[in-house]
């Protein structure tokens, strides 16, 4: 089997957290469960495991779309107390 190497910038890359929009300045109804746990400062594997669980606020109205899921911002806003 072979190691895959990656360079120095790509590991960086990877590792740096992505750029979200305040909430406050979020305009679409729906976001990725990256931005979601961005917000509710969670990983995205916990609000994977909640999805399928069932056991995630209600207030924040996950839909599949595909195999990913949506999440509502109206509801992280209600959940985090923002308008």
């Amino acid at each position: 089997m072979n190691a895959i190497y990656h360079s120095a910038d790509t590991r960086r890359a990877v590792s740096q957290s992505q750029q979200f929009l305040p909430l406050e300045q979020e305009t679409r109804p729906r976001v990725s469960t990256e931005q979601c746990a961005h917000y509710l400062l969670l990983r995205p594997q916990t609000l994977r495991e909640q999805h399928m669980r069932g056991s995630y606020d209600p207030r924040l109205n996950p839909i599949k779309i595909g195999n990913r899921i949506a999440w509502s911002t109206s509801g992280i806003r209600s959940v985090l107390e923002v308008q």
